[in-house]
C-alpha cells in the first residue's frame, strides 16, 4: 500500500496517492513515512494545517524522524513562523548531521529573517556535505546579491563557475533543423513556473498579450505548481490569439528540452534565472537554435548555453563594468513592462493631509533591508520631526523577528513607537490599498526593489532609489527615469536622504504628485505594453538575424568550455599515464528524448518520497498569494 502511494506520487496523482498513504497507516499505525508523505502532499496543496497534523503524528510515531522535523519546519517558515521552523530544522540536524537539504532550508530561513550571511553560511554547510545540491547551489548564488556591492568579479566568477558545473550534468544539442531564413516568422517559447499571481506575472502579460502572433508565434512552457485565475486567464489569451500552452510540471527538464524540439521553437527564452522551480536543466540543453534569459533573476545565470540576457541602458549602462556569460541586449526603453493588477483599487489621498505628518514605507522582502539600510532610513524619521515608517513583510508575524528590527532602529536612534511592523496581506486587492499608509516609498539598496517599485507607483506613492554599480542595484533607476521620476534618483546615500527631506517638506506637493502619479505610470513606457512589445520583437528579430549570419554567443561559450574542460583533462593526468576518462560535455543531435525521462529515486518497502527542499524565490515578495 505504502508503495503505491510512492508510485502514484511519482506520477502526480496525488488523490490516488493519499489513499493509498491512509490505507498504509489504517493498516500499519507505526508507519511515519506514510503520514510524512501525506504532510508532503497537503502542503503542496496550501492545506498547510492538514500537514502540520501528519507531520505531528508521524513525530509522534519516530520523535526523531530527521524529515518530519525538516518539513514541519519548512511549513513553519511558509507561515512566517521564524522561531518555530529554526526549532524544527535544528532538531532536523541534531538527529541527521548529515542532512543537507535541512541546512539549505535553515539557510532560507535566515535569508527570509534578513541574516544574508547566515544564509551563506548555511548553503554552503549544505553544500560540503552534498556538492550537486542544486537548492543550494542556486539560493547562494541568489543570496550573494543582496550583499554585493558591485566592485569585483567575484559575483560573477561564482555564477559563471555554477555554470559550467551545471552544464556537465545534461547533454548537449549541437544541430537544429529551425530554417535559417532571416526575415521568417518565429517561434518564441517562454519557459517559467510563474504564471500565476506572482511577480514575474506583471511583466511577462504585456508579450503574451501584444505579440504579433502572425510573425512571433509563442509558446509557453509552464511549470506552475499550482494554477490560479491568473493562469487560467493567461492561457486562455494565448490560445485565443493562435499560441499553444504546454503544462510541463513535473516533466524532467530534459524531458522539457525534447518538447522544445518539437515544438520548433527558433527563441526560448526563460524567466526565472536562479530562483523557484527554474528550468536552467532545460535551457543547459540547448533546445533552441538561440536562447534568452530575462525578468526574473537580476544577475547572469552563468549558463554558457544562454545566449542572451535582456535589459535596458539604465538598468545596465554600456559603461558598466559588470560581467555577464550572456551578451547583453539593451531595449529602447524599459527592460520592463508592467500590467498592474486589475485589483489594486482607487489612488487614496495622501496620508499626510489628514495625519498631519510624513509616513514612510517600504513593503520589500526583509533580506534586501540591510543594517545600511536601516541606518539611512534612520537618518531620515530622525530628521522629519513625528513622522512614522511603515514596513511590511511576512516573517514579522514572528515576535523576535519584529523585535529584532525594533531594537535595531531604536539603537539607531528612532523610538519603536514610530514604527509599524506588517504581515503578509493575503489578498492582492489588501495589499495593494495597503499602499495608503505611506506618503513616500523608501527603495532598498544595493540589491533595489522591482515588482514593489511599480505598485508603489501605481498607488501614487513616489519612490526614492539609489543608483548603484550593478544591474541588480540600477533596476529603479529604470523605471523611475521612464515615468519621469528621475529627480528622485540618488548617486549615494547623503543624497538619497536629502531626496527624503525635500519630498518630505512640502505636503501639498506631495499630494499634487500623488494624484497625478498613476496617468503618469500609465502613459509612461513602462505600461506601455504595445509599443514595449515592438521592441522587444525588434529585439528577437535581431538576435535571429545574427544566428541566420552564424554569429551565436552560446557556441562560442561553448567551444571554450570544452577547451577548459580539455585543458583540464590533460593537467588531470597521473604522472604513471594510466589512463582516466575524462569528464566532458555530452551532446545530442536527435530531437527524441523519451529515454532520457527519469524520476527521483523511489526505495521499495521504506521512505522513498524525497523530503521537500525550501526553494529559492523570485527577488521580490510582495505579499502576493
Amino acid at each position: 500500500m505504502y508503495n503505491l502511494g510512492v508510485a502514484y506520487g511519482e506520477m502526480l496523482q496525488f488523490d490516488m496517492a493519499i489513499v493509498f498513504y491512509e490505507l498504509a497507516f489504517h493498516f500499519n499505525p507505526h508507519c511515519a513515512e506514510a503520514c510524512n508523505n501525506l504532510g508532503v502532499i497537503y502542503k503542496d496543496r496550501d492545506n498547510l494545517d492538514k500537514a502540520v497534523e501528519c507531520y505531528q503524528l508521524a513525530l509522534s510515531i519516530k520523535p526523531n524522524f530527521s524529515q518530519s522535523l525538516n518539513n514541519l519546519g519548512v511549513v513553519y517558515t511558509v507561515q512566517g513562523k521564524m522561531d518555530a521552523a529554526a526549532s524544527m530544522i535544528e532538531k532536523a540536524i541534531l538527529a541527521n548531521p548529515t542532512y543537507a537539504e535541512a541546512y539549505n532550508n535553515l539557510g532560507v530561513l535566515y535569508r527570509d529573517a534578513g541574516n544574508i550571511s547566515m544564509a551563506i553560511t548555511a548553503y554552503e554547510q549544505c553544500l560540503k556535505i552534498d556538492p550537486d545540491s542544486r537548492n543550494a547551489g542556486q539560493n547562494r548564488l541568489l543570496a550573494m546579491n543582496y550583499i554585493h556591492e558591485g566592485h569585483d568579479d567575484e559575483l560573477y566568477e561564482t555564477h559563471r563557475d555554477w555554470g559550467r558545473r551545471f552544464m556537465r550534468l545534461y547533454p548537449q544539442y549541437t544541430s537544429w533543423d529551425n530554417p535559417k531564413e532571416p526575415e521568417r516568422p518565429l517561434v518564441i517559447g517562454y519557459v517559467s513556473p510563474d504564471y500565476f499571481t506572482h511577480s514575474v506575472s506583471y511583466f511577462i502579460e504585456a508579450p503574451l498579450v501584444y505579440h504579433d502572433y502572425t510573425n512571433y508565434k509563442v509558446v509557453v512552457y509552464s511549470a506552475v505548481v499550482k494554477a490560479d485565475a491568473k493562469t487560467h486567464r493567461f492561457r486562455e489569451k494565448v490560445l485565443k490569439k493562435g499560441g499553444s500552452w504546454r503544462d510541463i510540471y513535473g516533466i524532467d527538464e530534459k524531458r522539457v528540452a525534447g518538447l522544445v524540439r518539437e515544438d520548433n521553437v527558433d527563441i526560448l527564452v526563460e524567466l526565472t534565472g536562479h530562483t523557484a522551480n527554474n528550468k536552467l536543466g532545460t535551457m543547459a540543453c540547448r533546445p533552441a537554435p538561440v536562447q534568452v534569459t530575462w525578468i526574473g533573476y537580476p544577475n547572469t545565470t552563468g549558463l554558457p548555453s544562454i545566449d542572451y540576457r535582456i535589459t535596458d541602458s539604465l538598468a545596465d549602462p554600456p559603461d558598466s563594468k559588470q560581467n555577464h556569460v550572456e551578451d547583453l541586449v539593451r531595449l529602447p526603453e524599459s527592460f520592463l513592462c508592467y500590467t498592474p493588477s486589475p485589483e489594486a483599487g482607487p489612488v487614496a489621498v495622501a496620508p499626510a493631509v489628514s495625519n498631519g505628518f510624513i509616513t514612510f514605507g517600504s513593503f520589500n522582502n526583509l533580506a534586501k533591508i540591510t543594517p545600511r539600510v536601516l541606518q539611512v532610513w534612520a537618518r531620515i524619521l530622525c530628521a522629519v520631526p513625528n513622522s512614522r515608517l511603515v514596513v511590511k513583510c511576512k516573517p514579522f508575524c514572528c515576535d523576535s523577528v519584529r523585535q529584532k528590527f525594533l531594537t535595531t532602529l531604536e539603537q539607531l536612534g528612532l523610538e519603536p513607537l514610530r514604527v509599524d511592523l506588517l504581515p503578509l496581506i493575503l489578498l492582492n486587492h489588501d495589499h495593494m490599498q495597503a499602499y495608503s499608509l505611506m506618503d513616500i516609498s523608501l527603495d532598498t539598496f544595493p540589491y533595489a526593489g522591482t515588482t514593489t517599485t511599480c505598485e508603489s507607483l501605481f498607488m501614487g506613492v513616489p519612490c526614492i532609489t539609489m543608483a548603484g554599480a550593478v544591474h541588480a542595484h540600477n533596476v529603479g533607476v529604470s523605471l523611475l527615469s521612464k515615468v519621469g521620476l528621475e529627480h528622485l534618483v540618488a548617486k549615494n546615500e547623503d543624497e538619497y536622504v536629502q531626496m527624503a527631506l525635500q519630498l518630505a517638506s512640502d505636503v501639498d506637493a506631495l499630494s499634487s504628485l500623488r494624484m497625478r502619479l498613476r496617468d503618469l505610470m500609465s502613459k509612461s513606457p513602462v505600461c506601455d505594453g504595445a509599443n514595449f512589445t515592438l521592441g522587444l520583437e525588434s529585439a528577437y528579430r535581431d538576435m535571429w538575424r545574427r544566428y541566420c549570419m552564424g554569429d551565436v554567443p552560446s557556441s562560442k561559450h561553448m567551444i571554450q568550455l570544452i577547451q577548459q574542460q580539455e585543458q583540464q583533462v590533460i593537467s588531470d593526468v597521473p604522472s604513471d599515464n594510466s589512463q582516466q576518462p575524462p569528464t566532458t560535455i555530452s551532446s545530442m543531435t536527435s530531437s527524441r528524448e523519451e529515454d532520457l525521462l527519469h524520476g527521483s529515486a523511489i526505495k521499495e518497502n521504506g521512505f522513498g518520497a524525497a523530503a521537500p527542499s525550501m526553494g529559492n524565490h523570485f527577488c521580490d515578495e510582495n505579499g502576493i498569494s
